[in-house]
């Protein structure tokens, strides 16, 4: 019976793993819309997401089938628990990138992000995958030390996003009104995909340890 319990618990990871991985491409296809002004690609973002959502469901079945079959205790509850508000956090970061699809598809012809501004943006789109792709490493391996390198990607992320704002609350801000909010918009959903990312990670480390990850 417990022999039965760890396999589909296994399944379950190997499912948050693998929804990781869908959010992963869905970040990298959503950028590349917003950067080129790729309406189909755009479409591509936010059709995909009704997967990510059909398999958050599937976990969340698989998770509460075991609280209330299985009756997990001590790591196994931790384990259970943990999952069910992983999938929530891999979920909302699909949604994250849905909302960038949607800026992308909502300029095109146009490109949305201003040409002066476009090496923050990239950079910010760069932090966010590396931390997504980390973070399918860390479920599958249950990675206690990946957080800490996510901690630093997530500051570097923190004072890009500033420097957007000290960009566009500038006199000399040459925009307008529609690309200020575009990318004051654009700055938060990078920003809120990090954090998830790195909530996700230190989640893993309470799975392992059964302590809450240290807070730089």
């Amino acid at each position: 019976m417990r022999e039965a319990f760890h396999d589909e618990l296994e399944s379950v990871y190997s499912d948050l793993s693998a929804i990781c991985g869908q959010v992963k491409v869905s970040v990298e296809r959503a950028t590349q819309a917003l950067l080129t002004g790729d309406a189909t690609l755009a479409e591509q973002v936010i059709t995909a997401d009704a997967d990510i959502d059909h398999r958050r469901e599937r976990v969340e079945d698989q998770a509460f089938a075991l609280l209330s079959l299985q009756a997990p205790v001590a790591g196994d509850l931790r384990m259970v628990v943990a999952a069910l508000r992983m999938v929530s956090e891999l979920e909302r970061m699909g949604d994250l990138s849905v909302h960038i699809a949607k800026i992308a598809r909502l300029r095109v012809p146009e490109v949305a992000v201003p040409v002066d501004q476009r090496s923050t943006v990239v950079r910010m789109a760069q932090i966010a995958e590396g931390m997504v792709d980390k973070v399918v490493r860390i479920i599958a391996d249950r990675d206690t030390e990946g957080p800490e390198d996510l901690r630093l990607q997530e500051e570097e992320m923190d004072k890009l996003r500033r420097s957007l704002f000290t960009a566009m609350l500038g006199d000399d801000w040459p925009h307008g009104v529609e690309a200020a909010v575009d990318l004051a918009l654009l700055g938060r959903y990078y920003e809120r995909i990090a954090d998830h990312a790195l909530s996700v990670a230190n989640r893993i480390v309470f799975v392992v340890t059964g302590q809450a990850a240290a807070v730089s």
